[in-house]
């Protein structure tokens, strides 16, 4: 007796725990149709929470990047760094914080699906308003990091600041070196960074567990992390704050020979790798085919 009850119990634990998957986890038709809804409340948003939402993502992930250097530049370890690095990512996505990055995925969505109110105008209003957001807050903690770094300016901000230095010169002056084909290298890591952001970002919809969003979100940031792709709202924060530390290149070498490249290529990278295709095949589902 004791004996079918154990069973019984182990049945309905098994039922259970099926179920509990079954709703954490989201079907393609569904989550595809949620990043449409999601474009479309994000053209409907006021400006002041489209501001303060884009200064918040900016300064969070601007820290996350300050964060990751320091951990890579004191352990020796640039895995470890791009490991930690996701965390600024969580923080700023659970608290549904907008990224210029994100922003170029989910907003065009409501105007191919013709979502009523969405016009081409109102998709590049919130873009605008985003990257004017995440510029501010990026370049607010690159303020407060440089400050602290250096005591008020009147110290040297040691092996940091140096090594932050050296990233900015080396990804702005150092793609110059190789004229066109420099600044086209710069455009495709734009792309597969946001491939890999925008996956992420997807990731984080499929489930309705908090700890399957982390999940999701933390491998794809990871990845673009750890190989160098560049996101133009880390590059925000990292450039401005190399020129502080007193980075060798000028501000129109930080916007011609990084800065517009990266966001062009982030655009593309999101839309045509993630969002496009999503949409296509999840929600503008072609026909079955008829066999004879």
């Amino acid at each position: 007796m004791a004996f079918k009850l154990l069973i019984l119990s182990k049945k309905k634990l098994t039922q259970i725990l099926n179920s509990e998957v079954r709703m954490a986890y989201i079907e393609p038709s569904e989550f595809v149709t949620k990043m449409v809804d999601s474009g479309e409340q994000k053209v409907y948003m006021s400006t002041k929470d489209t501001l303060i939402r884009a200064f918040m993502a900016g300064a969070i992930l601007g820290l996350a990047a300050i964060f990751a250097i320091t951990v890579a530049t004191k352990t020796g370890s640039p895995i470890l760094g791009a490991c930690l690095f996701p965390v600024g990512f969580i923080m700023l996505y659970l608290m549904k914080f907008d990224l210029l990055t994100g922003v170029f995925t989910l907003v065009p969505l409501a105007l191919f699906d013709k979502r009523p109110g969405v016009t081409p105008s109102g998709v590049m209003r919130n873009w605008g308003l985003v990257f004017v957001g995440n510029f501010g807050g990026a370049l607010t903690t690159a303020f407060l990091m440089s400050f602290i770094l250096t005591y008020g300016y009147s110290a040297d901000g040691g092996a940091i600041a140096a090594k932050v230095a050296s990233i900015g010169e080396s990804r702005t002056l150092g793609y110059q070196e190789h004229g066109i084909g420099g600044w086209i290298t710069i455009f495709f890591r734009g792309m597969l960074c946001n491939w890999m952001v925008s996956m992420g970002v997807v990731g984080a919809l499929i489930s309705t567990s908090a700890g399957a969003k982390m999940a999701a979100m933390w491998m794809p940031v990871m990845l673009f992390f750890f190989m160098g792709f560049e996101h133009s709202i880390v590059n925000m924060f990292l450039f401005p704050f190399s020129m502080i530390m007193g980075g060798d290149f000028t501000v129109y070498d930080y916007l011609l020979w990084n800065e517009i490249p990266t966001v062009l290529g982030n655009l593309a990278g999101g839309l045509l790798l993630v969002g496009l295709p999503l949409y296509l095949t999840h929600v503008r589902t072609s026909p079955s085919r008829q066999l004879a």
